[in-house]
């Protein structure tokens, strides 16, 4: 997940409000339902410390959720009487949530709004192919293109034996061979506009391969074949499957990435590291390039103590004061390194969805990163 619409976040100091809400419900729950919520998280907050001013603004806040369409849940970052970041959701949280602490607490967005996969579906026959664009929770066309039309006559395969045949069948090969082509290139030109990550072709066998085997090798990753031969639209399930899988793919591919990286080279160096003090350090030293969160692991709401700075960071409080810090808080773990991270340009990733099946390659306590170097 790139982290970078998070620097809005930490340009002011907190503390913070943080609340997480469930709005897929909001088309069942009556007003006077949804309003009692509201009023319970601001309460919430204000039970944690929070000022009149912020509980107003979220209040303020949810309340507007509630006179528009929305997407199936929201999250709220608010201080100083004002809403800074209103991120929308993939899916909703098991619970609406609100946390008064000093740092915003991100680490949901990790699962809730980090691994959504935008696909371009691209329905191939041989004479071109229609592009619709899907998401969560919407679709909407993307574009389609012809190939050439010629010969006149039905583009298909014969197994007569005539010269003049056989000439027919060639030209019938070379009109599939260049609309492959066609596709593959308008295909690759979809996927640099929407920026999907990942590219699912409806079609029989030979035209999705023949698309396949043409488009770019940057793109060989993001490419699926779909469950449903051609003339089929995909149905929402069929596309929520696609998503799961590529989402488990990445993450399991992240985790051999960090086994790999945990076992020390010829010279005993690593370039991966996990535990909080570990992870602390490499923080301070700008190291980190990615880092893992598992987060129901038990290092993720770790004490961890920080300054005003991202950097400024350590396990104990005393260490902060060696630092030349002269103002401390103590935090969550991982919103902690989740801040460092956003400061470095660092991505970061939820491991859960290939955890459950590697458990061992996780990060031990559900912490863990790639290094930049050793």
């Amino acid at each position: 997940m790139d982290l970078a619409f998070l620097h809005p976040l930490y340009e002011h100091p907190g503390p913070w409000a943080s609340v997480y809400v469930d709005t897929s419900r909001h088309a069942e729950d009556d007003s006077h339902e949804r309003r009692l919520t509201d009023e319970a998280l601001s309460r919430e907050l204000s039970g944690q410390g929070a000022d009149d001013a912020t509980c107003r603004a979220v209040r303020e806040a949810l309340e507007e959720l509630r006179l528009s369409p929305e997407p199936p849940g929201r999250a709220l970052f608010a201080r100083a009487g004002g809403v800074v970041l209103d991120p929308p959701l993939a899916r909703p949280p098991r619970r609406d949530s609100a946390r008064w602490a000093p740092l915003p607490h991100t680490a949901p967005l990790l699962e809730l709004a980090g691994e959504d996969p935008v696909c371009v579906v691209a329905y191939i026959d041989r004479k071109g192919a229609d592009f619709e664009l899907r998401g969560a929770p919407d679709r909407r066309d993307a574009g389609s293109v012809s190939g050439r039309q010629w010969p006149v006559q039905p583009v298909h395969r014969t197994s007569t034996v005539d010269w003049s045949e056989r000439q027919f069948q060639l030209k019938v090969e070379n009109t599939w061979e260049h609309n492959a082509g066609e596709i593959a290139d308008a295909l690759a030109v979809a996927q640099e506009e929407t920026r999907a990550d990942l590219l699912i072709l409806v079609g029989d066998d030979r035209a999705r391969r023949a698309v396949r085997e043409r488009l770019p090798g940057r793109l060989a990753d993001l490419v699926v074949d779909a469950p449903h031969g051609i003339g089929s639209r995909l149905l929402d399930e069929d596309v929520e499957q696609a998503r799961a899988e590529h989402v488990r793919r990445r993450a399991t591919r992240e985790l051999e990435r960090f086994r790999a990286a945990r076992h020390p080279d010829a010279e005993g160096r690593s370039t991966a590291v996990e535990g909080v003090p570990a992870l602390v350090e490499a923080a301070r030293e700008h190291r980190i390039d990615e880092l893992l969160i598992l987060p129901d692991g038990p290092d993720a709401h770790r004490e961890v103590w920080i300054g005003e700075d991202p950097d400024q960071l350590a396990v104990r409080r005393t260490d902060l004061g060696i630092l030349g810090e002269q103002h401390s808080w103590s935090a969550r773990a991982d919103d902690a390194l989740i801040r460092s991270a956003v400061a470095t340009g660092a991505p970061a990733l939820s491991v859960t969805p290939a955890a459950a099946a590697a458990r061992e390659e996780a990060p031990v306590g559900g912490l863990g990163a790639l290094l930049r170097w050793s």
